[in-house]
């Protein structure tokens, strides 16, 4: 009775043959797709959960702190759900990503400040009398948000004919989503359903070079995350004080992954060669985690010969700029056969 969903998972797990000959991969490299999902990230898994739960408790209004992908799913659950939200947003986000949250006819923040500064408020405003009733679903009622992630593990290990694979890579904006797919990893084997595979499963992850906390606390062998100002095309990863940090970090380490981060160019690379070689057009959280699987590989990070699913959270028409320079008509002609 309190189910709130766009109805979101079971989206595609490709084949990446064309892939992975030209990174020298050769085990099998599978690209889970979460474009497919009805707001086109893998934001709707969380939301469905922790809204869910948010109707459960009693709240009646649904709010969020975003860099993008978690503004459209809020606001499109809310829609569907009849329920009013509230969304709050940096000002400088992309203008795909404003449309498609405001097109819901919700409320739309937009605040001139960085995600972090976003985030801080939303946690100041849920203390407040003025927002008692409303569920922001980052902050009061994330450890439901959290657990809807473990979705995406779930999936891979199913479509994968009920097997885990040897080795993931996983973008990183707050860390949340890498902990929570090595979760369900976990819980799968825990309840019997799958057996891990032989020396176990490698996390890797996969952050943008204008803000990679993690990634640099694991190179400096440390386990103080210092919270940086972002800068760089890849938003939706701009979270600059991480709040799941030191477990991806933990994961990480336990598994014997690595992380890498990308800079700009390297992620607009890394869009147009998952495009040119699958047919995924991702958003620039794709292109980072890309990227970050080319370099795993020449540095000898990653196993080429050991089966590798890597993941794209999101439409890369939502961050059509970072690519839009780039690429365009191969010919012009007139409208004659001759020419």
């Amino acid at each position: 009775a309190t189910r709130v969903t766009l109805d979101p998972g079971l989206t595609p797990l490709v084949a990446a043959p064309n892939l992975a000959a030209e990174l020298g991969i050769t085990a099998p490299l599978w690209v889970k797709d979460d474009s497919a999902n009805p707001t086109h990230s893998f934001k709707d898994r969380v939301v469905s959960v922790a809204l869910t739960a948010a109707r459960a408790l009693g709240f009646t209004r649904f709010a969020c702190a975003s860099t993008g992908n978690l503004a459209n799913s809020v606001a499109a659950h809310a829609a569907r759900a009849g329920a009013p939200s509230v969304v709050f947003i940096p000002s400088d986000l992309e203008q795909g990503k404003v449309v498609t949250t405001a097109v819901y006819g919700g409320e739309l923040v937009a605040i001139d400040g960085s995600y972090d500064d976003v985030n801080r408020l939303c946690g100041e405003l849920v203390e407040t009398d003025e927002f008692e009733d409303t569920a922001f679903v980052n902050v009061n009622v994330r450890p439901y948000y959290a657990e809807g992630s473990k979705t995406l593990g779930y999936e891979v290990a199913e479509q994968l004919g009920w097997r885990i694979p040897a080795q993931v890579v996983i973008p990183m904006a707050s860390g949340e989503l890498l902990t929570k797919i090595d979760k369900a990893f976990t819980e799968l084997i825990e309840i019997g359903l799958v057996e891990a595979p032989a020396g176990g499963w490698k996390v890797f992850g996969a952050q943008s070079a204008g803000c990679n906390p993690i990634a640099t606390a694991l190179h400096g062998g440390s386990d103080e995350i210092v919270p940086v100002k972002p800068t760089g095309i890849a938003k939706s990863l701009n979270i600059g004080d991480p709040a799941a940090g030191l477990y991806a970090l933990e994961a990480v380490r336990r598994t014997g992954g690595w992380m890498e981060y990308a800079d700009d160019d390297e992620i607009r690379a890394g869009i147009r060669l998952l495009a040119r070689t699958t047919g995924v057009f991702a958003e620039t959280a794709g292109g980072v985690t890309v990227a970050v699987l080319r370099k795993l590989v020449e540095s000898g990070k990653l196993d080429p010969a050991a089966e590798t699913v890597v993941f794209n959270t999101g439409e890369g028409l939502k961050t059509i700029d970072a690519v839009a320079g780039q690429v365009g008509p191969t010919h012009h002609i007139r409208p004659s056969l001759r020419a």
